[in-house]
C-alpha cells in the first residue's frame, strides 16, 4: 500500500493538514516524536507512526502530554530533532516542562504542535494557546493551508536549532482537518542518535542557574524578534489602500476568499502573518504608517490586535490609525466565511445582508442526540451501575471524566455529574468524598486512568477517601480513533509491548477491594457492582472495579478484516410487550420501536453483543446466527 508521506521530492499528494505537518517534520529530519492522542492533533503522530519503521525514527504514544513533552525535550537536549504534538488542553498538562524548556533552550530543533479547537468541536473549553508563547517566551507560528503547514513546520526545525530554543506551531481544527494538494520537498536521512553534553549550569534549573537563565532568556527573545523580521511566511500585499487587514494563520485564507466574494480584493491591503508571537514589529510599524484603518481578523483571543495597538502606541502612531478587531469579529468559536465577510463589509463601509441558511420547506430533520455505539460495553456498564445503585437505594454523585463515556451525562443514563478534565474524576471525587454524605463514584476510562488517574487514586488511598473508582477499560483509546496505551500491549508503531494491568496497579497501591467485571455478563457484573458499592458505603474505603471489554467498533473492524462471522439477534414480536427496556432504558441505537411500541433490531447495526437478550424481561430477544468461536477472542 503506498505511503504518501514517503513520496519523492516534487511529487504532489493530497494530504490532511495533520499529515502535511507530519511530512514537514520528516523533511526537517525529525528523529524523535512523542505525543498523547487528542483531537484535533491525533493524525500527526498516527501518520508519523505509519512510516517510523521505514525511516528508522522513534515514534511513541506517551502516557500523557507532560511525559510526551519531556521525552521529546530530552531528545532535543541530546541534539536530535524532536516533535511533540497535543491538543490545546494537552498543553495545560505539559505546561510545567514547557516553561522550563524556554529557560534551558535546546540543542536539536524542538517543535511543539498545539492543535487548538475553536468552536469546541471535541473539547471541554476554547482556549488560545498563543498565550503560552507570550507567557513562556516561546515563539508561536501559524499557517493557513496544508502546503504552508508542511513548509513552515519544516523550516521551524532550522529556526529552533539556530536559536537554540523551542518553538510552538499552532494549528486549529479547520487547518488540521482540512485537505489540500501538497508539493513534497526533499526527504533527508533522519538523525536518530545524539550526544548529551553534561553541563549542569545549562540543564539544571536550580535557583542560582535559573536566575541567570532568566536574563539570558530575555536577551534571546530580542534576538528572536530580530530574526523574525525576515521570516519568509509573513507577507504584505499592498494595493495602495488606506485600508489594511491583518490576517494571522488560517484567517488569511478566509480573508482572501471573502475579499474576492465582495469584489474588493484590489482595494484593501493585506498583511499575512505566520509568526504571531512575537509579531514582526518593524513590519507592523510600516503597515501602521501607510494605513488609516486596520482590521485584525483572528480566531479567539485578540492577541495580534492587542500587540498591534501596543506597537502603534509605542511608536507614536496610535492617533493616526483606527484599529479594529474583536469589535467586528466575535471572541468565541471559529471563523466562518459569513463572519469574515460581514466584518470586512463593515470595515470598508459596504452593505451586505446577513447570511441566513437555506431552509427546505416542509422538511423536518429529526433530532439525533449523541449516543454510545451499538454494542458499546460502556452502555451495559452504565445500565448495570444504575440498576445496582437503585437496588441499594443510593443517591450517589457521579464524578465523570473525558472519554466516550462522557456521553453518559445524557439520558437514559445521566450518570456523569461532573466532567472537568483528564483525570478530574478521581481528583474531584477525593474532595467530594470528604465533604458530602452521599456515596461518590469516580468514572474514568483506561487510557485516561494511565494519563492522569493514577495520582488521584494514590491520593484516595493515602487520605482515606471513601469512593468507588470505576475504570471503563475498552482496551484502547477509543474516543480519538483507537490508539494504543500502556494497557493494550501494543506500541504506536504496532509492535508488541508489555501490558500494564490496571487491577494489579490498584492492588499494589494498597486498595483492598479490587475487582474486574465483564459488562457483557449482565448477571455477574450486576452482583459485583452491587458488592463494591456496599463495601464503599459500609467500610468507608476506596474500592476499584475495572469493567473490561473491548470497544465494539474495534472488535467489529477486526472481525471484518479477518472474515470472522459475528452473532446476530432478532426480536420475537409474539413475546415482545413493547416495555421499552431495550430501546428506552438501555438505549441501544440498533434497537428501534415500531409503531405498536414493539422493538425491532436493525441487522445492519447489530454487533452481536447479546446484552439486550440478557436484559429483556420477557426473553423476547433471541440469537438467529451464532458467531464464529474466534469472535470471542477479540473481546479482550
Amino acid at each position: 500500500m503506498p505511503k504518501p508521506l514517503l513520496g519523492g521530492e516534487g511529487e504532489k499528494v493530497f494530504l490532511l493538514g495533520n499529515e502535511a505537518i507530519a511530512r514537514g517534520a520528516l523533511e526537517a529530519g525529525v528523529g524523535f516524536v512523542a505525543a498523547y492522542p487528542g483531537t484535533p492533533s491525533t493524525e500527526i503522530v498516527e501518520a508519523l507512526a505509519s512510516v517510523a519503521k521505514d525511516l528508522g525514527i522513534h515514534v511513541e504514544w506517551s502516557s500523557n502530554e507532560k511525559v510526551a513533552f519531556e521525552a521529546a525535550y530530552g531528545a532535543a537536549m541530546a541534539g536530535v530533532r524532536s516533535l511533540t504534538a497535543m491538543k490545546h488542553v494537552g498543553v495545560n498538562v505539559a505546561a510545567d516542562p514547557l516553561m522550563s524548556s524556554a529557560y534551558t533552550g535546546v540543542k536539536g530543533g524542538f517543535v511543539i504542535v498545539s492543535a487548538d479547537d475553536p468552536g469546541m468541536w471535541s473539547s471541554q473549553n476554547e482556549q488560545d494557546n498563543r498565550y503560552y508563547g507570550l507567557h513562556a517566551f516561546i515563539p508561536v507560528f501559524e499557517a493557513y493551508c496544508p502546503q504552508e503547514a508542511k513548509d513552515v513546520v519544516r523550516d521551524l526545525f532550522d529556526f529552533s536549532e539556530k536559536m537554540g530554543h523551542p518553538v510552538i506551531f499552532r494549528s486549529t481544527t479547520r487547518l488540521s482537518h482540512s485537505r489540500g494538494i501538497v508539493r513534497l520537498g526533499k526527504l533527508p536521512r533522519p538523525k536518530t542518535k545524539g550526544v548529551f553534553e553534561k553541563n549542569p549550569a545549562k540543564w539544571t534549573l536550580i535557583p542560582q542557574y535559573a536566575r541567570k537563565h532568566r536574563v539570558r532568556l530575555l536577551e534571546k527573545w530580542e534576538r528572536i524578534k530580530k530574526e523574525l523580521a525576515t521570516w519568509p511566511y509573513n507577507r504584505f500585499i499592498s494595493n495602495d489602500s488606506k485600508y489594511t487587514i491583518i490576517a494571522p494563520g488560517i484567517a488569511y485564507g478566509y480573508v482572501v476568499d471573502e475579499l474576492r466574494t465582495l469584489g474588493v480584493e484590489h482595494k484593501v491591503n493585506v498583511l499575512k502573518l505566520s509568526s504571531t508571537v512575537p509579531l514582526p514589529e518593524d513590519m507592523i510599524v510600516k503597515v501602521l504608517e501607510v494605513s488609516e484603518k486596520i482590521l485584525v481578523v483572528e480566531e479567539l483571543e485578540p492577541i495580534v490586535e492587542v500587540e498591534v495597538k501596543r506597537i502603534a502606541y509605542d511608536h507614536g502612531l496610535a492617533s493616526n490609525v483606527e484599529i479594529h478587531g474583536k469589535d467586528y469579529i466575535p471572541q468565541y468559536s471559529e471563523l466562518t466565511p459569513n463572519r469574515v465577510r460581514t466584518a470586512i463589509a463593515k470595515f470598508i463601509g459596504l452593505s451586505v445582508p446577513e447570511y441566513s441558511p437555506v431552509k427546505l420547506s416542509g422538511l423536518e430533520i429529526p433530532p439525533r442526540p449523541p449516543t454510545f455505539c451499538p454494542g458499546c460495553p460502556h452502555r451495559s456498564t452504565f445500565y448495570l451501575l444504575k440498576k445496582a445503585v437503585n437496588s441499594l437505594r443510593l443517591k450517589p454523585i457521579y464524578s465523570g471524566d473525558i472519554g466516550c463515556y462522557s456521553l453518559a451525562v445524557l439520558p437514559p443514563f445521566e450518570e456523569q455529574d461532573i466532567i472537568i478534565e483528564m483525570g478530574g474524576s478521581i481528583g474531584a471525587a477525593n474532595g467530594l468524598a470528604h465533604v458530602i454524605d452521599q456515596p461518590v463514584i469516580a468514572i474514568i476510562g483506561d487510557s485516561t486512568f494511565f494519563h492522569a488517574g493514577l495520582p488521584g487514586m494514590i491520593n484516595s488511598i493515602y487520605n482515606d477517601a471513601p469512593m468507588l473508582i470505576l475504570v471503563l477499560d475498552n482496551r484502547i483509546t477509543a474516543m480519538t480513533g483507537h490508539q494504543p496505551h500502556p494497557g493494550t500491549g501494543m506500541k504506536a508503531t504496532g509492535e508488541k509491548a508489555r501490558i500494564i494491568d490496571i487491577a494489579s496497579i490498584a492492588r499494589a497501591s494498597g486498595i483492598e477491594y479490587v475487582d474486574v467485571i465483564d459488562p457483557y455478563d449482565v448477571s455477574d457484573a450486576y452482583v459485583r457492582l452491587r458488592k463494591a458499592l456496599e463495601y464503599v458505603v459500609n467500610e468507608k474505603k476506596t474500592a476499584l472495579v475495572v469493567a473490561k471489554r473491548a470497544c465494539s467498533l474495534l472488535v467489529h473492524s477486526m472481525a471484518l478484516r479477518k472474515g470472522i462471522v459475528t452473532p446476530l439477534y432478532i426480536v420475537d414480536e409474539d413475546k415482545c410487550t413493547g416495555c421499552g427496556v431495550c430501546y428506552d432504558f438501555f438505549g441501544c441505537p440498533a434497537i428501534v420501536p415500531l409503531s405498536n411500541g414493539k422493538a425491532k433490531i436493525d441487522p445492519a447495526m447489530c454487533t452481536g453483543c447479546g446484552v439486550c437478550a440478557q436484559i429483556c424481561p420477557f426473553k423476547a430477544i433471541r440469537i438467529i446466527r451464532e458467531g464464529d468461536k474466534s469472535w470471542k477472542e477479540l473481546w479482550f
